[in-house]
């Protein structure tokens, strides 16, 4: 038997992020909890989570290293106030949650600046704010 789920998509440009938000959810399905990003402090402990190079669910702990950060990802696109935090960060990290230490959502990792351009982690990711996320997605995002 094939199931099929349903998404509605919202994308929002100015903050690199797209949202899919399932009409149908698994009935095993918990929500993310939601943090503050405003309550974080230079030095707090962060958790990037994703699949980098396709090694799912994978975490990588740092610390915030700045915050209301402008970040340019190409030479068309500007996001500002990012977080910075120095997790590891490689292909597939992108789109995964930054938590804090108590396992609220702080943020989406948008990427990393790399000016060598070469295929690694250097240091300095950037996300995305979790309240740009949920304000784009509407009331009840997760």
């Amino acid at each position: 038997m094939t199931r099929t789920r349903k998404f509605s998509v919202t994308t929002v440009p100015e903050n690199d992020i797209a949202l899919l938000k399932a009409t149908q959810p698994p009935d095993q399905f918990v929500p993310a909890v939601m943090g503050n990003p405003d309550a974080l402090h230079i030095g707090d402990e962060v958790f990037a989570v994703g699949s980098p190079f396709g090694l799912t669910a994978s975490e990588s702990a740092g610390i915030v290293s700045g915050l209301n950060r402008i970040y340019h990802p190409n030479k068309d696109l500007r996001l500002e106030k990012m977080i910075q935090f120095d997790a590891a960060v490689n292909p597939g990290n992108s789109g995964g949650p930054l938590v804090n230490r108590y396992g609220e959502v702080v943020g989406i990792v948008t990427g990393l600046l790399n000016p060598t351009e070469q295929n690694f982690f250097v240091g300095i990711g950037f996300a995305v704010p979790i309240d740009a996320a949920a304000s784009a997605a509407g009331p009840n995002p997760f």
